[in-house]
């Protein structure tokens, strides 16, 4: 039974980060908005933003399901959490309102809370810690590449 419970946490945090990041991704589509922006030289090809998304989304729910098994009520739980509400307002912001300074807010939000649940989930639980370390430098590129578009246009 304890087994089933786990194994029903991965499944049930996987699926909500992959599913509602998809979502927001879906109706906060770039478009020709995005496409007509100036953008720096180390821009990445639109094709990769999917693969790594996806595969950040699976990690980070992983690591969300393996510190609610730990320590459910925990500042780590909590920062999770925090973290994942500035990922789902990003897309929202940049590309929905076509605001590349709220997107910088937001997405500076998201990188302090992120790099403060992996200080609050090391002592939980290492591994979600190492989980989160592509998802930190994959979101300081972005804030670099954020920052860039809004001093570019």
């Amino acid at each position: 039974m304890i087994l089933m419970s786990k194994i029903l946490s991965y499944i049930l945090f996987i699926g909500f980060v992959v599913g509602a990041g998809l979502l927001t991704g879906l109706t906060n589509s770039p478009g020709d908005w995005f496409q007509s922006l100036e953008k720096p030289f180390f821009n990445p090809p639109s094709w990769l933003f999917g693969p790594v998304w996806t595969t950040l989304y699976v990690l980070i729910g992983v690591a969300g399901a393996r510190i609610w098994q730990r320590e459910p009520k925990s500042a780590a739980m909590q920062l999770w959490f925090a973290q994942m509400a500035f990922n789902l307002m990003w897309s929202p912001a940049f590309f929905g309102l076509q605001n590349p300074e709220l997107g910088l807010v937001v997405i500076i939000g998201m990188l302090v809370t992120i790099i403060a649940f992996m200080v609050k989930a090391r002592p939980i639980d290492r591994i979600s810690t190492l989980l989160f370390v592509p998802y930190l430098a994959w979101v300081s590129c972005a804030s670099l590449l954020n920052l860039s578009i809004a001093w570019l246009n």
